[in-house]
């Protein structure tokens, strides 16, 4: 540990330190992130740009009194560096380790959980009204991304924080530094003056003055009005944040911590909200990060020296995704594509390269990617709305009303459903199968792995209705691929193990657990029906019935919350048939919110693995010896 990082164990060991050992410790942060995270992975580069900022707002604000909210969170490693979490930050994404997000569970300096982009204003909003209503003195600091002010929440909060006139600050984190050699000095000076309460009193009283004066009549004091109004837009930055009702300061320096300080002690007296604009540099002070910030936003493991990552011999499913749907706007002028500022997360690079008329990045704007392909499919485009799996939860509304209640041909794609790990609670696709499928017209799909994938979505390109296709983060079971695509039938299941004692119905990559565990059960002498139902929803009635009154024991298998998931679907339909005498046990994911770690140990500890299902189905025998579950004599 370097000398000076060793000595700031909280927020208050930072203001004795000179302006040369801030700087000092800055590197020494960034040192220890990189290290890190070379063997954790995590959110690189936008943690290496902020550590200047963090500094400096740890410095002038006295957290945790004084309320700092950090929107997404994905840059708060310095920040959980310097309240108290240094010995700790080895663990970094780990099982039982530190979250990679703030974290209400795990700091008092963390007031905010976050990990979905643009909240920060509105939770900050929502804490400075209950500030007021105490009476207390602290103050509340918002810290926002340029990429997270795309989102259409962050200025819903921005207008109703400028019509409360409540005492706030929001930093805006602007990665773009070329405005800062333009017109910084000239933004400084303005940001000085206008916080000064001398100026705002001076120019109340001149203008009191200048209507006392008989020569200026009604109608020259208005133009006077619109030039001065003019000229306000011609040299002051900002001004929408002005229109808002907030007090513009910046562009700042966001690496010069001086400069920081000064504004931020400017902000912090201002009488009403304010919004700090900051120039950062994302990757700051680590060259690979510098240069390539988008591979270095979210990374794995990674050598120091080189930058490189290591790859797995095996193909993922976003990359058969994304090479999937350029084949399929090769064959049909009608495809095109949809992301949220995800187009390197979601596999989207190589379409918008060959297909740039036809690609649409949104920004983080969800909501509005769902009803743009909703417009786009009623003049008979084929649209593919690619997003995450925890994201799509943001445009629920829309999903509903825009797109299912008027029936419209568009393909949501999925990414990340089911465990993703290492980010933790808010970024687990737990639920998606729950919430879409008690949706009228939609179908929901999932393949057992990435060659099905593709025919999943050459069927989900040509189906006349809404879609989901529903995949997993990470490689596929290294299968070959097809080298034509398929459509599959809507609603039809497959058996890829056929058996009489028990019948294993597996979704999405369920169904290898389910093989594996009838590999399992096999040397005990339980012949194992393995069902690959592909579809949530409609479900295959006749496969699923058939089997269901031949082995009369049932097990479900998804990665998705159990409450009205796959298994209930099953379920529902066992029950809606009026099938007596039929045991169905459901394994999937319990009624909580999955904790950060490797899939492989959070799949262990929830039992989604081919030993609990063996153990599972040995219980349901000593529990029922009478089913057919009993072991065949031969």
């Amino acid at each position: 540990m370097t000398e000076i990082l060793e000595r700031i164990n909280t927020p208050r060991d930072l203001r004795p330190l000179s302006l040369d050992d801030m700087d000092t410790l800055a590197g020494e942060i960034r040192e220890l992130i990189v290290q890190t995270v070379s063997q954790t992975g995590g959110h690189l580069a936008p943690s290496l740009g902020v550590v200047e900022l963090c500094l400096a707002l740890h410095r002038v604000f006295q957290a945790p009194n004084d309320r700092i909210i950090w929107d997404v969170g994905h840059q708060c490693y310095a920040h959980k560096i310097i309240t108290g979490r240094r010995d700790q930050f080895g663990t970094l994404r780990q099982y039982e380790g530190l979250s990679g997000f703030p974290s209400r569970l795990e700091s008092i300096y963390d007031i905010f959980g976050t990990g979905h982009s643009s909240t920060s204003i509105s939770a900050a909003v929502g804490l400075a009204v209950a500030r007021d209503i105490r009476g207390d003195e602290r103050s509340v600091v918002a810290v926002i991304g340029d990429g997270a002010m795309t989102a259409g929440m962050a200025f819903e909060a921005l207008n109703h924080a400028g019509h409360l006139r409540k005492r706030l600050v929001v930093v805006l984190n602007d990665n773009e530094m070329s405005i800062a050699r333009n017109v910084g000095a000239l933004s400084g000076y303005l940001s000085r003056l206008r916080t000064d309460p001398m100026y705002s009193r001076g120019k109340e009283e001149f203008e009191t003055l200048m209507r006392r004066i008989p020569a200026i009549g009604p109608r020259v004091l208005k133009w006077g009005e619109r030039v001065k109004d003019s000229l306000k837009y011609l040299v002051v930055p900002g001004m929408l944040f002005e229109e808002l009702g907030f007090t513009y300061l910046g562009p700042v320096d966001g690496h010069n911590i001086a400069a920081m300080i000064s504004v931020f002690n400017q902000a912090k007296t201002a009488d009403g909200p304010v919004l700090v604009h900051v120039l950062t540099r994302k990757g700051k002070g680590y060259a690979p990060a510098e240069a390539n910030p988008d591979k270095f936003h979210g990374v794995g493991p990674f050598e120091i020296d080189t930058g490189k990552t290591q790859k797995g011999p095996r193909v993922t499913y976003t990359e058969v995704f994304g090479r999937t749907v350029v084949r399929l706007a090769h064959d049909d002028e009608r495809v095109v594509a949809i992301t949220g500022a995800m187009t390197t997360g979601t596999g989207l690079v190589e379409f918008s390269r060959q297909y740039p008329d036809r690609f649409f990045d949104v920004g983080i704007a969800e909501q509005h990617a769902v009803t743009l392909a909703a417009g786009l499919a009623v003049e008979g485009m084929r649209p593919v709305v690619t997003i995450y799996s925890t994201f799509l939860q943001r445009a629920f509304d829309q999903v509903v009303h825009d797109v299912c209640l008027q029936n419209l041909p568009v393909v949501f794609a999925l990414d990340r459903g089911g465990l993703v790990g290492d980010d933790g609670p808010t970024h687990q696709g737990a639920f998606d199968l729950s919430y879409l499928r008690m949706i009228p017209n939609i179908v929901v799909a999932a393949p057992k792995d990435e060659n099905e994938l593709q025919h999943l979505l050459k069927s989900a390109v040509d189906h006349s209705g809404p879609i989901a296709v529903r995949y997993p983060r990470g490689t596929g079971t290294g299968c070959p691929l097809d080298q034509e695509l398929k459509s599959i039938p809507i609603g039809k299941g497959e058996v890829v193990k056929d058996g009489d004692d028990v019948t294993l119905l597996a979704i999405g990559n369920m169904v290898q657990v389910a093989v594996e565990a009838a590999e399992t059960l096999a040397t005990k002498g339980i012949n194992a029906a393995v069902i690959n139902a592909r579809f949530i929803k409609p479900l295959d009635i006749d496969l699923i019935t058939r089997y269901a009154k031949r082995t009369r024991i049932v097990i479900t298998l998804e990665e998705n919350t159990i409450s009205g998931g796959f298994g209930s679907a099953v379920l529902e339909l066992l029950a809606n048939k009026e099938i007596d005498e039929v045991r169905v046990r459901m394994i999937g994911i319990p009624d909580i919110f999955v904790e950060h770690g490797k899939p492989s140990i959070l799949r262990e500890k929830y039992g989604l693995t081919a030993a609990t299902v063996v153990e599972v189905i040995e219980n349901e025998k000593q529990r029922a010896p009478k089913l057919r579950l009993a072991v065949k004599q031969r």
